[in-house]
């Protein structure tokens, strides 16, 4: 595996896009520090400082941040299908396999960059989290600390899941441009299945159907944390009441989704004439 690792980390490094890509999405998850600090002037009334309003009290920072830090996942994601794109144009696809790469350790080798800036990306928003929740936080028995600590896993699985179907889509059509246009495709055909199912069912039915949904799944796995803010704030609201926790199902579906995508990307590159 480390092998396999290394030799795709070379190859990336020695791409100044891909270098430059990958510092920003590294780089953008930071700017929740700078929310944290955020002062609104209000009509000139008043200010109000975002970090002094309890949102960023623990457990709920670990769902706050773990939310925006997955919006910032589409720049990565152009990483991955270039790392597709870029094997088919420069030919380093067809050179590995003659050097010895199966081309099973070749998808492998994708899936454990994947796998590994993942890691990354979820050690860093950890890290930014519990900075920002001991700063703000009112709270500061671990046990509250701690509590709720399940958004990192549900991160951590929601990048790998995306970024292996940027890396299926990379695979089907070896375009870079074209693998993301097909993610908004599969993004309007899922709303179009969703609005099918609701048409001849219901709603309710439709969207437990939709849950199932590669993007939607991957979603879900981190709900919006707004409607819980106001939960705390309103908590006589009884209507605005909505689940947000992370359920194991939830995840065991992302990772069907994503080993799904993984082997697919195999059999891909198997059965393709290169």
């Amino acid at each position: 595996m480390l092998r396999l690792l290394k030799l795709e980390l070379q190859k990336l490094l020695l791409n100044r896009t891909s270098k430059i890509l990958i510092f920003v999405s590294f780089i953008l998850p930071f700017f929740v520090i700078l929310l944290s600090s955020l002062k609104i002037n209000v009509f000139g009334f008043f200010t109000l400082e975002l970090g002094e309003l309890g949102i960023f009290n623990f457990p709920v920072i670990w769902h706050l941040t773990t939310f925006f830090a997955s919006q910032f996942k589409f720049f990565f994601a152009i990483v991955v299908v270039s790392m597709i794109g870029n094997e088919y144009s420069n030919k380093t696809i067809k050179q590995n396999l003659i050097d010895g790469l199966s081309k099973k350790e070749f998808i492998l080798s994708k899936f454990y960059t994947i796998a590994f800036f993942s890691l990354i990306s979820t050690v860093l928003i950890a890290l930014i989290s519990l900075c920002i929740g001991l700063y703000y936080s009112s709270y500061n028995e671990v046990s509250i600390i701690i509590r709720e600590t399940n958004f990192l896993v549900a991160y951590f699985v929601k990048l790998t899941g995306f970024f292996s179907l940027c890396l299926f889509f990379g695979m089907l059509v070896k375009r870079s441009a074209f693998a993301l246009a097909f993610l908004f495709i599969l993004y309007i055909i899922e709303w179009i299945l969703f609005g099918l199912i609701a048409w001849q069912s219901d709603v309710a039915f439709a969207e437990k159907i939709q849950n199932f949904f590669p993007l939607k799944s991957m979603y879900k796995l981190i709900d919006q944390p707004f409607q819980r803010i106001a939960m705390s704030k309103f908590p006589d609201k009884g209507d605005l009441a909505y689940d947000f926790a992370v359920h194991w199902y939830e995840i065991i579906i992302v990772l069907g989704w994503t080993a799904l995508f993984v082997f697919l990307s195999y059999r891909l590159l198997k059965k393709r004439d290169l």
